[in-house]
């Protein structure tokens, strides 16, 4: 099955149960943060989606925006309690060893930035997947953590859905 047709399964499945909205946007939030799942799973594209299908009616923006948020912020905090058990010993397990570049990259970038790479790495793909369990691997204290991690799944929740849920009802009201 490729991309494209499994992002088209997951929208097709939540048009049709969206009693499921919140739960599947959680659960694609979660994944989507998550350390190293994050690059496996085409959340950002599904959810795009379903911001798509907020649009259209019949999904409330508010309830599906905070299970995003809210799974947004459990993937990145799960990602930064890994970081702080492995350790470095991450590198040595599937799939990083086969890519210690991304978490070197990672590393490189929290450097740089400290606290400012746990928000800004939210809106960037392959930092989103590494930069949180870069930061529990260097021991970042808890609470400069917690706080980027909770404001960036705030704003990214609403930046990942509110495309599709305001753009579609703003060119509705636009063309017609």
């Amino acid at each position: 099955m490729s991309l494209a047709e499994t992002i088209q399964i997951i929208v097709a499945f939540t048009r049709e149960n969206q009693q499921w909205a919140v739960l599947i946007v959680g659960l694609l939030a979660f994944g989507e943060s998550l350390a190293v799942v994050s690059l496996l799973l085409p959340a950002t594209a599904i959810l795009l989606g379903i911001g798509a299908l907020i649009g259209a009616g019949g999904v409330a923006f508010w309830p599906v925006w905070l299970a995003a948020s809210i799974g947004a912020f459990f993937g990145d905090w799960l990602s930064y309690v890994i970081g702080q058990k492995l350790g470095w010993r991450i590198v040595r397990l599937w799939p990083l060893r086969r890519r210690p570049e991304i978490v070197m990259n990672g590393h490189d970038f929290f450097e740089r930035w400290g606290v400012w790479s746990i928000f800004i790495g939210r809106f960037f793909g392959p930092l989103r997947a590494i930069v949180p369990l870069i930061a529990g691997i260097c021991l970042m204290p808890r609470l400069p953590f917690m706080i980027g991690n909770l404001l960036s799944a705030l704003i990214w929740a609403f930046a990942i859905l509110a495309p599709g849920a305001f753009g579609v009802r703003w060119l509705e009201g636009w063309l017609g």
